[in-house]
């Protein structure tokens, strides 16, 4: 009985988000209905009171509103603006150097952002328009910013992968050292992409762009130096142990916040808002860690984790056939939910299994991010490029942007077919 209630439980949450029922609302009443009709309705008041606690007292959790705060002073206060030229005085010489200058300023902003939406939206309403003004196909240029945005969640500080951490009780830190691999491989890969089109197609993307750069290094420097200071600052001490990764979130908002009082950018009206976009953002994605972790002891309870594990016992996959069934399943749920949701949704289930099988959690964090990202820019519902189209509308429909980001598809699947077959290669840092 209490099996079969599980497996019913699972086809109602599956019938609400087809609904389009918010997340946390499905899961938090799946798994409070579930609990009711398995052991009464003390026990689920019980966990519905308990749940919401044991989740949110954990000090890493406290690294989200921290980092979402410096990615929205950095944004708001223009402390990011500068990428863009910056990175245009190191790649511009490159085929396609407009294109790969906005990947690379996009890998830039990620380090002080952790959102591949903010990501996006910042250098696309920097880059498209010079791109286009340059020669590029507006679907191809729109294509480009929305991919490089997916960059955002991968390049520490990730909120994604702070989430995965807190929920998998694993090291953040050594899952950002991941990040970082793979962030900077996918920047390379976009890059190789962008520089295919233009050998192949110069009327999509001009193998050089007209114009002189009227922009010098000094210049670069003066503009982007706040960014590099929080770098080194949160990555220097993060990673050489001076502190934290939690602890690099509340030096990062401080770092945010001095350096743009001492250049005189930021005042009451900018910090307000900068407040009230971090308590939004913190507030909708932990109400649906809430429900994942009711939704977890659902599950649990229930046992449809264990009878997972022993089906899969039964049907003797091999590791591969398991990463294979993993990485179809993020792909799909990627066309219809956003990242937080469909990860928070399916860790209860996929973690039993993976550890049966060995698979180190730091490596298969990045994996999943990687995938969730994939699906910030695959139709019918990709995030990255209802943004892109928000920004960048009089340039390329959402078809056109869909079609933009197709090569950049292709390359994503590479860099996850790589992870699977040499998962070492993603611990390199870590190890």
């Amino acid at each position: 009985m209490l099996l079969e209630t599980g497996l019913l439980g699972l086809v109602v949450l599956l019938v609400l988000l087809v609904f389009r029922v918010p997340v946390a609302l499905a899961l938090i009443g799946v798994s409070l209905g579930g609990i009711m009709a398995m052991m009464g309705a003390d026990v689920a008041v019980s966990m519905l009171a308990s749940t919401p606690y044991n989740f949110l007292a954990k000090w890493t959790l406290s690294a989200v509103p921290m980092f979402l705060l410096m990615g929205f002073v950095s944004y708001h206060t223009g402390l990011t603006a500068g990428l863009f030229n910056a990175a245009k005085v190191v790649f511009r010489w490159l085929p396609g150097g407009l294109a790969v200058s906005s990947i690379f300023a996009s890998s830039g902003f990620a380090a002080v952002s952790g959102s591949s939406v903010a990501c996006a939206a910042a250098m696309g309403k920097i880059a498209i328009p010079e791109m286009v003004r340059s020669g590029y196909k507006p679907s191809f240029a729109c294509g480009t910013i929305a991919a490089g945005g997916t960059i955002g969640a991968l390049i520490p500080p990730s909120i994604l992968m702070i989430i995965y951490g807190t929920f998998t009780q694993t090291s953040i830190t050594n899952i950002f050292l991941g990040g970082i691999v793979i962030g900077l491989v996918t920047a390379l890969a976009y890059s190789i992409v962008i520089m295919l089109v233009s050998f192949f197609r110069p009327d999509v993307v001009p193998r050089h762009e007209e114009g002189a750069l009227d922009y010098t290094v000094a210049q670069a420097i003066r503009e982007v130096w706040p960014v590099l200071v929080l770098g080194i600052i949160i990555f220097g001490g993060m990673f050489s142990g001076v502190f934290t990764a939690t602890e690099a979130g509340a030096i990062g908002a401080g770092g945010a916040i001095t350096i743009s009082v001492l250049l005189r950018r930021l005042d009451l009206s900018t910090f307000k808002t900068s407040l009230l976009e971090t308590l939004s953002t913190t507030s909708s994605l932990l109400i649906i860690g809430i429900g994942a972790s009711m939704f977890t002891v659902f599950l649990s309870l229930s046992g449809v984790s264990g009878a997972v594990g022993d089906l899969l016992a039964e049907w003797q996959l091999s590791y591969l056939q398991l990463m294979l069934a993993i990485v179809v399943v993020y792909l799909i749920l990627g066309l219809f939910m956003e990242p937080f949701g469909a990860m928070l949704i399916t860790l209860p289930i996929f973690l039993p299994v993976l550890s049966d099988f060995g698979v180190s959690l730091i490596w298969f964090g990045v994996l999943v991010v990687k995938l969730l990202e994939i699906g910030m820019i695959t139709p019918p519902v990709g995030m990255n490029i209802f943004v892109i189209r928000g920004v960048a509308s009089q340039y390329a429909s959402l078809v056109d942007i869909f079609r933009g980001v197709t090569l950049f598809l292709v390359a994503d699947l590479l860099i996850v077919a790589l992870m699977v077959f040499a998962p070492e290669f993603v611990m390199i840092l870590s190890e």
